[in-house]
């Protein structure tokens, strides 16, 4: 039967992904919304998450796919979680090698086996990335390297973006930002400190002094 779908989004109940599904809501899109387990102590609460900011035409497309073993002997505080009275967490304790290349591989591979030719991902250039695969050298090559051997498509129209750019863009969409979840310490409650929280932090408070300087 031939495909429906115009292309797969990686999607993790976070603002820029949530923003993205937005967007590719207004341009009528039939999207694939793909959630990787992968382990992580917060994927419940990614995971609900998710199912309440999607726009609603999306939320009967979500795929989940489980890769948990690849990080079960991982110390990375994304997937033993932090005591947050008693832990001091830095940025490195989230360290988690090739997550980047193997979410967008499996992403990639996904699509193609659906005869999906467009990858979508809310990647960012974000100054607090640590992983070595989350440059944008790095993901021009790898876009490259998987359209040439596989005719994928990524595209990541945020690469240019910064987060209050992005947060900016989810108002105009009418995205519901504000209850969007991205922590990667605390898989309660968002923590504040850690890198994604400062980022979204950051991009709502000038956000808010725009509005107050005019």
């Amino acid at each position: 039967m031939e495909n429906s779908f115009d292309c797969l989004l990686l999607a993790s109940g976070g603002m820029d992904s949530t923003v993205l599904a937005y967007k590719l809501a207004k341009e009528s899109k039939n999207v694939v919304i793909l959630f990787i387990d992968y382990g992580q102590h917060c994927k419940d609460k990614e995971y609900q998450t998710l199912l309440q900011v999607l726009p609603a035409e999306y939320v009967d497309n979500v795929r989940v796919i489980k890769i948990g073993d690849v990080y079960k002997e991982s110390n990375s505080r994304m997937i033993i979680e932090a005591n947050l009275w008693e832990d001091n967490v830095v940025a490195e304790d989230m360290y988690l090698p090739y997550r980047n290349i193997l979410f967008i591989s499996l992403a990639s591979a996904y699509a193609q086996s659906m005869g999906i030719k467009d990858v979508y991902t809310a990647f960012i250039n974000s100054n607090h990335a640590k992983e070595i695969d989350c440059s944008m050298e790095f993901f021009t090559k790898l876009e490259s390297l998987l359209y040439e051997y596989g005719s994928i498509r990524i595209n990541m129209p945020f690469r240019e973006m910064t987060k209050t750019e992005v947060a900016k863009l989810g108002l105009e969409l009418n995205a519901p930002i504000e209850i969007t979840y991205s922590c990667q310490v605390n898989s309660d409650m968002p923590c504040g400190a850690c890198p994604n929280c400062v980022d979204r932090i950051n991009a709502i408070n000038n956000i808010q002094e725009e509005k107050i300087n005019g």
